[in-house]
């Protein structure tokens, strides 16, 4: 999209969670737009940034997933209007985003990308650990009934058995649907997910290696990272145990640590 689009879409990443932390580009082309859309499920702003955004750019609706999931209605709408829809982050860090850039182009709708301060780019400078060494990061989920994924935990073992760090984000969402009732998952709910992991990871066919390394894993240690970004931004050095002991902000994730060096023990002993 360039200075002369008066249609389409515009995805604009906005940041971990103010009006402080957005670029000029992204404050610019969300006043521009006709019609600005709050992506309120794939993580939160507090309520007063996002008041202070709509008084600098204008009227803010909210959506949920299956706007942007099942967007036909919206692309009749950018056939004759800017729209901006409003991305926690930087909007390419989901392959909803993805898929929904695609399928826009697909049907000829110009789409534009304006990149924000993702929590994947944040946390290893936040944290002091070398980007270098992370491997993939994973996201735990709220139990549904009595059945949860072992995925995540299996990532993150994986990883430290190669030596590499594993950025953890925590749920939003405990019915998985992306509609709304977002409840933000505190440390002592993601330690509840994790046991619940293991509980499971025991009974299933995975290798004795995993076996055996999640066995000691309550003991492993990890950074908790609360609001990121935000002046509330809050770390702490910990065990996976002790999770239930803190307390923490809006928006939760921790890195589960993997073999560290000098300099990055010295900087994570900082927040212990």
């Amino acid at each position: 999209m360039t200075e002369g689009n008066d249609t389409g879409f515009a995805l604009i990443g906005i940041g971990p969670g103010s009006v402080g932390g957005m670029t000029l580009d992204a404050l610019n082309i969300a006043k521009k737009a006709d019609v600005r859309l709050y992506e309120a499920y794939t993580a939160l702003w507090p309520d007063e940034e996002l008041s202070k955004l709509e008084a600098e750019v204008g009227p803010i609706e909210h959506i949920m997933r299956p706007a942007v999931e099942h967007p036909e209605v919206l692309f009749e709408q950018a056939r004759t209007q800017l729209i901006a829809i409003l991305v926690v982050g930087d909007p390419m860090q989901a392959t909803t985003h993805i898929d929904f850039q695609l399928r826009a182009e697909e049907a000829g709708i110009p789409v534009a990308v304006v990149h924000g301060i993702s929590i994947t780019s944040l946390t290893p400078g936040a944290t002091g650990l070398s980007d270098y060494k992370f491997g993939r990061p994973t996201t735990l989920t709220y139990p549904y009934g009595d059945w949860i994924a072992t995925s995540p935990l299996e990532v993150m073992l994986r990883n430290q058995m190669q030596g590499l760090h594993t950025l953890v984000l925590f749920d939003l969402d405990p019915t998985g649907a992306g509609t709304g009732g977002q409840r933000p998952m505190q440390p002592s709910d993601a330690l509840a997910s994790i046991e619940a992991m293991m509980k499971k990871l025991g009974d299933s066919e995975v290798g004795v290696e995993i076996k055996n390394q999640a066995a000691t894993l309550l003991d492993s240690d990890i950074v908790l990272c609360s609001d990121l970004g935000t002046s509330d931004a809050y770390m702490k050095t910990t065990t996976i145990g002790n999770l239930s002991t803190i307390t923490g902000g809006r928006l939760n994730c921790m890195v589960f640590l993997a073999d560290m060096s000098e300099m990055e023990q010295k900087a994570v002993s900082r927040w212990s």
